[in-house]
């Protein structure tokens, strides 16, 4: 069974907890494009009660995650290479947007927030651990986003979060975590600089990293091949 392997989670916990487990087995291979999810097996697995399952499945299903079928339950959606590319550079773009503002917004007290996250990924990155380093760097973009200040911001970047924690950990096996951590922290001294444009533009190189080596990657079978998707589905 393609969950019995997750442990129970605590009756109160919410749904973006549970959200944040459908992931979790999505990154480490445990649930692969075209895999179904029915919700009373997730459920009953992770000793919750329906409803939270419902809303976090509802959730992925909005940001285009999962496909949800009547009568048969969602389903993991298989992507192609263009819609991954588009995504990372759009992401990118809201999220220079973001560093632009909050290079005079941001506190002192974000900024050790930050340094501290750079950290805890590059931790991540020397253990081998890709699905709490994507954790780490999710934390370290909302941070980023959430000091620019603009809830606007905050919405349109939280309905593409939960495709950036696959981008390399998932969609490119053996990249480099440690790189992938330690290159966050010229977006800390941008912004600690309060430089609005420099910030701008190191979170856009930041993004453009990311589509470069998907773009690498030279056809759309390569991708979903790491992703274990197969063409018999």
């Amino acid at each position: 069974m393609l969950m019995a392997q997750a442990d129970p989670i605590a009756r109160e916990m919410l749904s973006s907890k549970i959200k944040d487990r459908i992931l979790q087995l999505i990154l480490e291979g445990e649930l692969k494009p075209g895999d179904r999810l029915v919700e009373t097996r997730i459920a009953r697995e992770l000793e919750v009660s329906q409803s939270p399952v419902r809303e976090a499945i509802r959730d992925l299903a909005g940001v285009g995650f999962l496909e949800i079928e009547p009568y048969r339950g969602a389903r993991i959606r298989r992507f192609t290479r263009d819609e991954f590319l588009d995504d990372v550079e759009i992401r990118g773009e809201l999220e220079a947007i973001a560093a632009r503002r909050a290079a005079t917004r941001i506190t002192a007290d974000q900024i050790d927030e930050l340094r501290s996250l750079v950290a805890e990924m590059r931790a991540r990155g020397e253990a081998g651990d890709a699905h709490g380093q994507a954790l780490k760097n999710t934390e370290f973009h909302r941070t980023v986003v959430e000091a620019a200040g603009s809830r606007a911001l905050e919405r349109l970047w939280a309905m593409l979060e939960p495709f950036a924690r696959t981008y390399l950990t998932a969609m490119v096996p053996g990249a480099d975590l440690v790189w992938l951590g330690d290159r966050h922290s010229v977006i800390v001294e941008a912004l600690e600089a309060g430089d609005a444009e420099l910030a701008a533009s190191v979170m856009r190189q930041h993004a453009h990293q990311v589509r470069d080596i998907l773009a690498d990657h030279e056809s759309e079978s390569d991708i979903l091949q790491a992703l274990g998707a197969s063409e018999g589905g």
